[in-house]
This record gives structure tokens, C-alpha cells and sequence, in this order.
């Protein structure tokens, strides 16, 4: 059951690469609830299992869409002081939903939990009829009146001078995005997107190797390895879904202040040391064999450490790595590459959730949680490194950062540069570029 939710990830995200650009963003967000309302409506139904199994496939293809699009639309309407939060605001959302389902689940009937989740989906649906399409699709598909009342609308722009040179420069850099082709093929072949490739697929395998997505569904029986005493199962659910909460919504105030750099370094180091010292209890528990009642006193260990965990990740990569894709990338190739991220998750995801009890029966536990350990401790190193900040920078300013021959990276102790390739456009990408209207 566990994998169909990385399947239905994976078929979702190839699927919101063809409806994106060829709609737009806002009928993609609200296509994207249809399945999820579906999957209810089968869930309150009926009770056979491979229908439940339909069920969690199409809440799994619905949400992928929605994700792969969200941070699209969020990166195109928001200003650049703003976009950190606004985007992160569905985080914490999310997180809500989590809480509320624990905190309900265990009092209310199967049937009525289900009715009360229906209402999530419509609302979304009948609230998102009256939010407006972006200024950048429309300004793609050319219709410049209708992107000229967006901009106005969003950014509350009453003196038409300032307006118009806003709306010219978002022109001006959809054109220069346009006139490059937008396939696969471009994405991978042009040296444009090499850093960003880079940067995305990087954020995306180490984040998701660092297992806490694996962690929250595998909780109650690593908890119960753990020795928690059965009669607190129920409080600490509660515990762990409000803590995810209230941390995703410090993670919006703090991502447009400290910065994304700061804090995915952080994340990933906090987390792998909270990983490290449960793989260590795990270690002395099932290995070393030491006496129980030695361990009794630390059995909280692991839902601790668990709990540490879901701190720094939301504050830090698991939040940040679902809207950063939609920074790096252009507008001609935004769509096709938050796609194929959405697809990367979905069989990262598989993967690791079919290895899990795996590699667990073979190695034990604790060999899972210092694998984890190992991906944690390599996202610190390369967000370090690698990773650049685009904290208050535009997404025009954002890309000429990111086509410098040189990619520049403020670090704690001064400036680092590292060559990782020519960015330069070929000469079939140059030439297309002369055909653009400069403003």
C-alpha cells in the first residue's frame, strides 16, 4: 500500500507537464483537485480493498499535480521579498491537515473522517475559481491587457509609469525565455539549465534519502521498536502532527529573512545528527544487545529524536526544496522541469519505501538510520557548496546568476567560486535570442 502513493506521485508529475502550459496555471490547480475529490468520494463509498488502493492512488496523482504547479503559479504572482513565504504557506497548510486528521482520526468514525476530508477538496475548488492567472502565462500565450490587470492586481500598482516598466521588464524576459525551444531534449542538452539540473536533482536525491518521509510513515512501528509504551501511542501522533504544524509555519517567516542557504545547511546537519544518535540507540538495542532495563531510561530516544528531525527538515530542505525548482528554472523549460522532479520523487520515493524493510530484516534498523545519516550529512556539504541564494532576487536576476560563467556562492568565510561548467548558450540559442524585442 506504502508504494502506491510514490506511483501515483510519478504518474501525476508526468501528467501536469502537458496541462500546465497548455492551460495555464490556474485551471491546472484547479484540475488538480478532481481526482482527490474523486478518491474520497470512493473512500466514504466503499470498503473493498482494491478500491481503497484506487482511493489512495488518485489522492497520490491529484496532490502531485498540485505540487508540481503551485510553485509555479507562487513563483510567477508573488513579489521577490515575498515569495519564500507565500510559497511556504502551503506547508504549514499541509502540516495542518496532517493534525487535524491524527487529532480527529481516533474519535470520529472511518466514514465521517472521510466526509469531513471532501470538504478540504471543494472548498479549494470553489475558492480557487476567483484567484487570477499569472502575469507570465499570459504574457506567453501574448495576451498583454490581461497580464497588464494581473500585475495590477497582485502587486497593487496604482501609478501607471512604474506598471508599465514592470510589466516591460517581465516582457521583456518571457521573450528572452520563449525564443528557446521547450522540450526534454532542450532541457537536458542546453548548457543554460546545466546548474540548475544540478542544483535541483542534488537538493531533491538528498532530501529524499535522508528518509523522513519514510521515518512519518514507518512511525508508529519504529516507535514501537523503540519500546514507547503502547498506552502514549496516541499522544505522541498528536504531539509529532502539531509540532510538524507549528514548525512549517516559523519555516514561512524565517525563509525571506535568514535566507534558504542558512537554512537548508542547518536542516541537513541537525537532521543528521538527531539520525545518528537513534541509529546509535538501535545500535545498543538490537546489536549490542544491552539489558533493557539499562535502555529503559532512554526510550524516548527515538520519538525525540524523530521529533528533532521533523523540526529541521520542515524549517529547512523538506520545505524548501518543493518551491526552489520553480526559482532556478526559466519560463520556457519551468513546466517540463518541475515535472520530471515531481517524477524523480515519485521513484526516489518508491524506492526507498521498498527498501526500507529491506535493508531493515538484512542489516537492522539502525544500518537504515545511518544511511540516512550518510545523505544528510552530504546535502549539508553540497548545499555549502553548490547551492546559491535566492533570497530577495528576482527570477530574471535569479537566472543571470545562474548563467555566469562562474557560479558564485557566498559562503560563511568569504566568497568561493566554483567551474562547473559553461553556461554559455550554443550558437543555435544565440542566434534565436537576436530575434528578441528589446525594450
Amino acid at each position: 500500500m506504502l508504494g502506491l502513493n510514490p506511483i501515483g506521485f510519478l504518474i501525476g508529475s508526468f501528467t501536469a507537464r502537458f496541462v500546465i502550459d497548455k492551460f495555464g496555471r490556474r485551471y491546472t490547480l484547479l484540475a488538480s483537485m478532481v481526482p482527490v475529490v474523486v478518491g474520497t468520494v470512493i473512500a466514504v463509498s466503499v470498503t473493498i480493498g482494491w478500491m481503497l488502493m484506487m482511493t489512495q492512488f488518485l489522492w497520490s496523482f491529484g496532490t502531485a499535480i498540485l505540487c508540481t504547479v503551485q510553485g509555479i503559479y507562487f513563483a510567477e504572482i508573488a513579489d521577490k521579498d515575498i515569495r519564500g513565504t507565500l510559497s511556504l504557506s502551503t506547508r504549514y497548510m499541509f502540516n495542518l491537515g496532517n493534525l487535524l486528521v491524527i487529532g480527529a482520526g481516533p474519535f470520529i468514525s472511518y466514514q465521517t473522517l472521510n466526509l469531513c476530508l471532501l470538504f478540504i477538496p471543494l472548498t479549494f475548488l470553489i475558492a480557487s475559481f476567483w484567484i487570477p492567472e499569472t502575469p507570465y502565462y499570459y504574457l506567453k500565450e501574448d495576451k498583454v491587457n490581461e497580464a497588464r490587470k494581473v500585475l495590477m492586481q497582485l502587486r497593487g500598482i496604482k501609478d501607471e509609469k512604474e506598471l508599465d516598466s514592470q510589466l516591460a521588464l517581465i516582457e521583456m524576459n518571457v521573450k528572452e525565455d520563449m525564443t528557446r525551444s521547450s522540450s526534454v531534449k532542450q532541457l537536458f542538452s542546453g548548457a543554460k539549465y546545466r546548474k540548475a539540473i544540478m542544483i535541483v536533482s542534488g537538493l531533491k536525491i538528498t532530501s529524499i534519502f535522508t528518509g523522513t518521509v519514510t521515518i512519518r510513515q514507518y512511525f508508529g512501528r519504529i516507535l514501537q521498536e523503540g519500546r514507547i509504551p503502547k498506552e502514549m501511542e496516541g499522544t505522541v501522533f498528536i504531539v509529532f502532527g502539531a509540532v510538524g504544524f507549528l514548525t512549517a509555519i516559523v519555516a514561512s517567516v524565517l525563509v525571506d529573512r535568514l535566507g534558504r542557504r542558512p537554512l537548508l545547511i542547518g536542516s541537513y546537519i541537525v537532521t543528521g545528527v538527531c539520525l545518528a544518535a537513534i541509529g546509535i540507540y538501535f545500535f545498543l538495542q538490537d546489536a549490542v544487545l544491552v539489558d533493557s532495563a539499562a535502555m529503559s531510561p532512554y526510550g524516548y530516544l527515538p520519538f525525540i529524536g524523530i521529533l528533532l528531525v521533523t523540526v529541521s527538515s520542515t524549517i529547512g530542505f523538506n520545505s524548501i526544496v518543493n518551491f526552489m525548482p520553480a526559482e532556478l528554472f526559466p519560463l520556457n523549460v519551468k513546466a517540463i522541469a518541475m515535472s520530471l522532479n515531481g517524477i524523480l520523487s515519485g521513484v526516489l520515493g518508491f524506492a526507498i519505501a521498498k527498501s526500507y524493510q529491506d535493508i531493515k530484516d538484512l542489516c537492522g534498523i539502525y544500518t537504515v538510520f545511518w544511511i540516512f545519516t550518510v545523505f544528510s550529512c552530504a546535502g549539508g556539504v553540497f548545499c555549502y557548496y553548490l547551492v546559491p541564494e535566492t533570497k530577495g532576487k528576482g527570477l530574471a536576476e535569479i537566472q543571470e546568476m545562474l548563467q555566469s560563467p562562474w557560479l558564485e556562492l557566498r559562503t560563511y568565510d568569504g566568497t568561493a567560486k566554483f567551474n562547473i561548467g559553461d553556461n554559455k548558450d550554443s550558437e543555435e540559442e544565440r542566434a534565436s535570442l537576436t530575434e528578441v524585442t528589446k525594450i
